[in-house]
């Protein structure tokens, strides 16, 4: 009976969004309302879960979620996504391109949402193009294969954020292990992109050239536009490898110092600083609207993973795991599970968003159930629902819109090109999740 609840409430977190276009926010506390009920939940336990789940959950990333919005919209404003970009294309150079391309969508889309990263590197892409003589559904497949990768794995992107969040696993760890598994995920989305690119047939519309909003130059050296993205990273890591229980630097003053600095919240305030540092010439009229902007952007992604931390807490009000008589003491089994539970998700909304925090919250009753309990164990449970969350991306999913509308493809071609790259990216992320359980 309480799985048919479970596969009931996941049916009208669906059909509620697809359907009659509810927003997630409502969807999910309805959600939350509805299976407290049938579950058996009285009025005032109900309350209390949403309560105390919602303030739970953000209690400890809901600034975290805003100051990476306001990095994001920092360095797109500032034109310092496409020096990013460009530093990496220097680096690897014009004869690997589609490479460098990939590489740079990773990157920028660590801070920014991956439709925002591909409309900014969209001219750059058609760009190197025509320079190469590579078709151009080459760099755009391989452009949309590395924003993705980082967009569902590595925080402070919000989905992974807001997972680490909700199953209370350690930021630092999902930070360390995203990047781990996410770099050979967007490889595989360039090898993708290069065998599939060079064999579709495609008739390119003919469409004026267009660069994009110019930003005029603001005297960013290129470590400049690295250092709001990269302090936070940094330091955040350093905390996680503090804290390891062998304390390699001891607990004295400088293990306080990291631990601080550490802090998600601490790290990305620090990155904040840094971002403000690059709008320095502009003036100050112009920028009075981008903080808004970031914290408008933030601001449903905030009440989204809170809502979802309360759908959660409602569910962990009963044993799930014991009513309906599930076992599993395999963490690869309970791995499985909740990749096959964001997969459904992802495929059915198309949101990778809502997939991820509808996924953390039914999986996070059931963590110990999966055997599912180090530190190490709760990250790559936030890094298999991402993977899942990105298996696959359709034509319900406004970023394969994005895609096939800024690169004049077909229909037809994206669904052969980015839907099966996504296909094969989420596979060879679940698949990384497994060996690393295996061997950590």
């Amino acid at each position: 009976m309480v799985l048919l609840i479970l596969l009931l409430v996941v049916l009208f977190i669906i059909v509620a969004t697809i359907r009659f276009k509810m927003h997630p926010v409502f969807s999910l506390t309805i959600a939350a309302i509805v299976s407290g009920f049938l579950l058996g939940l009285s009025p005032n336990e109900i309350i209390k879960a949403l309560g105390e789940g919602f303030g739970k959950t953000l209690s400890g990333i809901a600034l975290v979620i805003a100051f990476g919005s306001v990095i994001g919209i920092y360095l797109e404003k500032t034109g310092s996504t496409k020096l990013l970009a460009s530093s990496v294309l220097k680096l690897i150079g014009t004869k690997r391109s589609p490479l460098a391309i990939n590489l740079a969508g990773y990157i920028v889309s660590i801070p920014v949402f991956c439709d925002s990263g591909f409309i900014i590197l969209s001219s750059l892409h058609k760009a190197l193009s025509k320079k190469s003589g590579i078709p151009i559904l080459v760099f755009a497949i391989s452009l949309s294969m590395g924003l993705y990768a980082a967009h569902v794995f590595v925080p402070p992107t919000p989905g992974p954020l807001a997972a680490a969040a909700i199953l209370d696993a350690d930021l630092g760890m999902v930070l360390i292990l995203g990047l781990v598994v996410s770099l050979p995920v967007s490889l595989s989305g360039y090898f993708w992109a290069t065998f599939i690119g060079k064999s579709l047939k495609m008739e390119e519309k003919k469409t004026e050239e267009t660069v994009g909003d110019e930003v005029e130059d603001l005297g960013i050296r290129p470590y400049m536009a690295f250092l709001p993205l990269l302090s936070p990273i940094v330091l955040i890591a350093l905390k996680s490898i503090v804290n390891y229980p062998t304390y390699p630097l001891g607990q004295g003053l400088v293990f306080k110092i990291v631990d601080f600095l550490g802090n998600p919240i601490i790290a990305l305030l620090i990155g904040v600083f840094f971002a403000f540092f690059l709008g320095r010439k502009v003036p100050s009229k112009e920028k009075t609207s981008w903080i808004p902007e970031a914290l408008k952007q933030a601001g449903v992604i905030v009440l989204i993973t809170g809502t979802g931390g309360a759908f959660g807490a409602v569910l962990r009000t009963v044993d799930i795991a014991s009513v309906i008589d599930l076992q599993s003491n395999s963490g690869l089994g309970g791995l499985l599970i909740t990749f096959v539970i964001a997969a459904v998700l992802k495929t059915a909304q198309g949101s990778s968003t809502v997939a991820i925090i509808t996924t953390a919250a039914i999986i996070a009753p059931l963590l110990d159930t999966f055997g599912l309990l180090t530190v190490t164990d709760k990250a790559l449970a936030v890094l298999a629902i991402g993977a899942g969350a990105m298996t696959v991306s359709h034509i319900n999913d406004s970023y394969f819109w994005v895609v096939s509308q800024f690169s004049n493809i077909n229909v037809k071609n994206a669904l052969r090109g980015h839907t099966l790259g996504s296909l094969i990216q989420g596979l060879t992320g679940i698949g990384i999740v497994l060996v690393l359980y295996a061997f950590l």
